[in-house]
């Protein structure tokens, strides 16, 4: 009996020196970063510019993996299930981690059982936007039709529980209105149209906004950031037009499986808030209209989760359901 419980010690012992060790030493291979989402988007952009400078720091290479679909469930439920030694993290953003429990109600994850915040990256404002010859040049016009012709008025968005179409479902609550939806099978489908003359509006993403504003081919009405943004300083916020729950940002961050050990995360996060420092990086990012992140692991946690509290409420207010 003593022999055994003799062997139970030091065979614990002896994986918890093998667990020390390989920390210490971590990372001493290649660092695979999954995303949800297909190559070229804002998410596999953010994560391959993060990636390439943490790279230098850790001194190994950073593999980016595209694995796209299901509102970003397929990607981030392979982060969940992926062995918690710091090899495999993902990029974690708005949908998969805030929004999708409630939309879909059998995801095969819980984002905050089975994942491990390490940094916040960004987050970024909607801007409600209508084609430049619409006959709507404020919230004010857009309201006043909506409750002169209850369900008439369109809003496009790249897919049903995005940004795009909860940013709109959130402003339809508060103002007490109701628009059709017009979901397109990705945002800039769902531009397209709206630029067209097809479709009356569309709360679309700054990145993706920005150009099109500049160049006339959009009307911005509000934003949904607290504030107006520098790179609009005539653009009204929702808050200072009445409606101060109509506050959405788009956010993303990186996150590892839960039992990831807190030294690993720890590194990572390190890594991540230097790569954050980066001139070139900053100046990008502010150029779209993002705010920096940035941070702790534990300040990302306490933003999904309030995050998930806030969207639960939405989806179900406005009875959302999947495709």
């Amino acid at each position: 009996m003593k022999i055994t419980r003799i062997s139970q010690i030091l065979v614990l012992s002896l994986a918890a020196l093998n667990l020390a060790h390989a920390q210490s030493n971590y990372p001493s291979k290649p660092i695979t970063v999954v995303v949800p989402y297909g190559a070229g988007g804002s998410a596999d952009s953010r994560s391959r510019q993060l990636a390439q400078r943490m790279s230098v720091m850790l001194k190994q290479p950073f593999v980016i993996e595209n694995k796209a679909g299901a509102g970003g469930n397929i990607g981030t439920e392979f982060v969940a299930r992926a062995a918690p030694d710091g090899y495999t993290i993902g990029m974690g953003n708005f949908a998969p981690l805030a929004v999708n429990k409630t939309l879909f109600g059998n995801l095969r994850y819980d984002p905050e059982t089975d994942l491990s915040p390490i940094i916040l990256i960004e987050k970024g404002p909607l801007i409600l936007v209508v084609n430049p010859n619409s006959q709507y040049k404020s919230i004010q016009d857009i309201v006043a039709a909506a409750k002169a012709k209850p369900g008439t008025l369109t809003f496009s968005s790249g897919g049903i529980g995005g940004s795009h179409q909860l940013s709109a479902e959130l402003f339809m609550q508060n103002a007490g209105i109701q628009m059709i939806h017009v979901p397109y099978k990705s945002g800039s489908a769902a531009l397209t149209d709206l630029m067209a003359g097809n479709v009356d509006m569309m709360f679309d993403q700054m990145y993706s906004a920005v150009p099109s504003i500049r160049a006339d081919k959009l009307r911005p009405i509000a934003i949904t950031s607290k504030k107006r943004s520098p790179l609009f300083p005539n653009l009204p916020s929702f808050a200072e037009l009445g409606y101060p729950k109509v506050e959405v940002l788009n956010w993303q961050g990186f996150i590892a499986p839960a039992g990831t050990p807190k030294p690993i995360i720890d590194i990572l996060n390190k890594a991540a808030n230097k790569a954050l420092k980066d001139p070139q990086l900053r100046e990008l990012m502010l150029s779209q209209g993002n705010e920096i992140g940035g941070g702790t692991p534990a300040e990302f946690a306490a933003l999904i989760k309030s995050e998930a509290a806030k969207w639960s409420a939405v989806v179900k207010a406005g009875n959302i359901k999947p495709e």
